[in-house]
C-alpha cells in the first residue's frame, strides 16, 4: 500500500469517529437541522452523495469526508455541507481547491436512493430520507439539493501546511490544518481542530444571536409563561426606547417646495 493510500485510509477512519456531525460545528438557523455523514459511512458498499455543477453530470466532486445539514421545507429544501479534504501534495491541493471556488458555480449534493433508503445510526431503524423531513414519502430518484453554504477543511502534510501557510492566503470557505491534528493522539491538536471548526460554522460571522436578534431576546429553552411574559415586556421597551420622539424632531415642509424647517419662534 504506498503512502497516499495510507494516509487516506487513516483519514476517513478518523473521520467515521466524528459521527454524524463534525465536533465543534454548531448551526446557524433556528429552525429544523439535521446533520448526517455522507462520506465517510460504515457502510461503503453503498454509493454515496456527492457534488456536482447543475446540469452536468460529469466531473463529479467525492470528497475524503462530506457531512451534510439538511434544512428547508418540502418545496424549498436546501443543504449546508462541511467538505474535507485530504491532500498528499501541494498539486493536489491545487486541484481540489479548484472545485470548491464559490465564484464559478453554484454547487448541488447529489444523494442516491440506496443511501437515503438505509439508516444513518446503527440500532435505529429510520431511514436517511425520513430523519432529513423534507420527503413526502420515500424517494424514488436520487434526490437533489441546492449547497446554500460550502466550507472546506483542507489537510495538509506538516512541511506542506507550513509552507502554504507562510506564502498563500485562504478564502473565506477555507480552513487550513495538518494532518496530523486529524490522525496523531496529541489531545492539544485535537482541541485545536475543534476549535477551528467551531470558527467554520455560519454564527461565528455575527456578533450575537443570529438574524440580527439580541441574546436577550431569545427565550431560553421550555421557559416558562411567566418567563416568557418578562422577555416581551423587555423588548417592549426597547422598542419605545429606540422609538424617536416626535415633539423633539424639526418638522419639514414638502422637499419638492425647498422650505427651510418650520420652527416656531417663541
Amino acid at each position: 500500500m504506498s503512502q497516499r493510500q495510507s494516509l487516506d485510509r487513516l483519514v476517513k477512519e478518523r473521520l467515521k469517529d466524528w459521527g454524524q456531525r463534525p465536533p465543534g460545528l454548531t448551526t446557524l438557523r433556528h429552525g429544523r437541522s439535521v446533520w448526517l455523514c455522507g462520506r465517510p459511512t460504515e457502510t461503503s458498499r453503498v454509493c454515496h452523495p456527492y457534488l456536482k455543477v447543475p446540469g452536468s453530470i460529469w466531473l463529479r466532486t467525492v470528497p475524503d469526508g462530506l457531512f451534510l445539514n439538511f434544512g428547508g421545507t418540502v418545496g424549498d429544501a436546501f443543504v449546508d455541507i462541511l467538505a474535507v479534504e485530504a491532500c498528499s501534495t501541494l498539486e493536489n491541493l491545487r486541484d481540489k481547491r479548484s472545485r470548491f471556488t464559490p465564484s464559478l458555480y453554484a454547487l448541488q449534493a447529489v444523494c442516491p436512493v440506496p443511501w437515503l433508503m438505509l439508516p444513518a445510526i446503527p440500532g435505529d431503524p429510520t431511514p436517511r430520507w425520513e430523519a432529513i423531513g423534507v420527503f413526502v414519502r420515500a424517494p424514488l430518484l436520487p434526490a437533489v439539493f441546492s449547497v446554500r453554504q460550502q466550507r472546506v477543511l483542507y489537510l495538509l502534510k506538516r512541511n506542506d501546511y507550513a509552507r502554504f501557510k507562510r506564502h498563500h492566503l485562504a478564502h473565506p470557505h477555507e480552513y487550513f490544518a495538518p494532518m496530523d491534528a486529524l490522525i496523531g493522539d496529541d489531545p492539544g491538536q485535537q482541541a485545536a481542530l475543534r476549535a477551528l471548526l467551531q470558527r467554520a460554522s455560519g454564527a461565528a460571522n455575527f456578533l450575537d444571536a443570529p438574524n440580527g436578534v439580541a441574546s436577550w431576546q431569545c427565550p431560553p429553552p421550555r421557559a416558562s409563561l411567566a418567563e416568557r411574559v418578562r422577555l416581551a415586556r423587555q423588548r417592549q421597551d426597547a422598542m419605545r426606547q429606540c422609538t424617536p420622539d416626535p415633539d423633539a424632531m424639526p418638522l419639514y415642509r414638502s422637499a419638492a417646495t425647498g422650505s427651510q424647517p418650520m420652527v416656531s419662534a417663541s
